[in-house]
């Protein structure tokens, strides 16, 4: 399902915990990290997405979290033309987005990333609020950053004082890595890597 402009609709889903870190998958048998995201279908609202593509892609159900906001309006990105299909280059452009901040009000051993026979994520982390985009695949990168701009109204000022743009694309300090500041709680899986596929659904 695409607009008219090529975009398909999408959700986002920046999940809280108690202290105000969000959590942080990384792809199956790739290298990079990300929020869980996917398609809107025909007939679903995005909130009712929201919470499909929760359970699909970490086992979360609406009574595992809360709704702590959402941004205004769509947010977009463009997939460049090498990982789209040809067949449907020229119509479709890439995702228009509504992201949520959700607070998880359940115990972290209620995710499941295996829910699922084609699991998107083989590990995951809980991380500081503003992530480091060099970790998210180049292309959603600003949009990443404006839905945690936009979010973090929702946050403690002591969260809204410690952003500045140039913070979220700062590098890294020597020696550090994608998995450094948290331990990665790591689901097993044989399941085929996911390859950036016709509609880059995720």
């Amino acid at each position: 399902m695409l607009d008219r402009e090529g975009f398909r609709p999408n959700v986002g889903i920046i999940l809280l915990n108690a202290n105000n870190e969000v959590w942080w998958g990384k792809r199956v048998r790739e290298h990079s990290w990300q929020f869980p995201q996917g398609g809107i279908k025909y007939g679903e609202t995005p909130e009712q997405a929201m919470y499909r593509e929760l359970e699909e892609e970490i086992g979360l159900r609406a009574e595992h979290v809360k709704i702590v906001g959402r941004t205004r309006d769509w947010l977009r990105y463009e997939v460049p033309d090498h990982f789209i299909k040809r067949e449907i280059r020229g119509h479709y452009r890439g995702q228009k987005q509504i992201w949520f901040l959700l607070r998880m009000v359940a115990r972290d051993n209620e995710v499941n990333l295996r829910l699922t026979d084609h699991p998107e994520f083989d590990a995951w982390r809980w991380h500081d609020y503003w992530v480091p985009l060099d970790t998210v695949i180049e292309f959603k990168r600003d949009v990443y950053q404006r839905a945690l701009q936009e979010l973090s109204r929702f946050l403690s000022p002591q969260h809204e004082r410690r952003h500045n743009a140039r913070y979220l694309r700062q590098p890294r300090a020597p020696g550090a890595n994608a998995a450094s500041a948290k331990p990665a709680v790591v689901a097993e899986t044989a399941a085929p890597g996911p390859e950036l596929a016709l509609l880059n659904k995720k």
